[in-house]
């Protein structure tokens, strides 16, 4: 049988941390950030826990990331 393919643009987009959790980055951080106040930029930093609704999805699309 085949080898599963990656896909790429989960791999991007998502870390799989050693304990299992997915973890992805905060969205609205690409450009008008002037708007926004300082605490809610720098919040936007960290990464954020993909709910657990997408997860098994997420590792689907990287078998070999686990």
């Amino acid at each position: 049988m085949p080898k599963l393919k990656t896909k790429k643009a989960m791999q991007k987009r998502y870390r799989i941390t050693k304990t299992g959790k997915v973890m992805g980055s905060k969205t609205k951080r690409r450009h008008m950030m002037t708007d926004r106040s300082p605490k809610s930029k720098r919040q936007s930093r960290n990464k954020l826990r993909v709910e657990k609704m997408h997860v098994n999805a997420i590792k689907l699309c990287m078998p070999y990331h686990r």
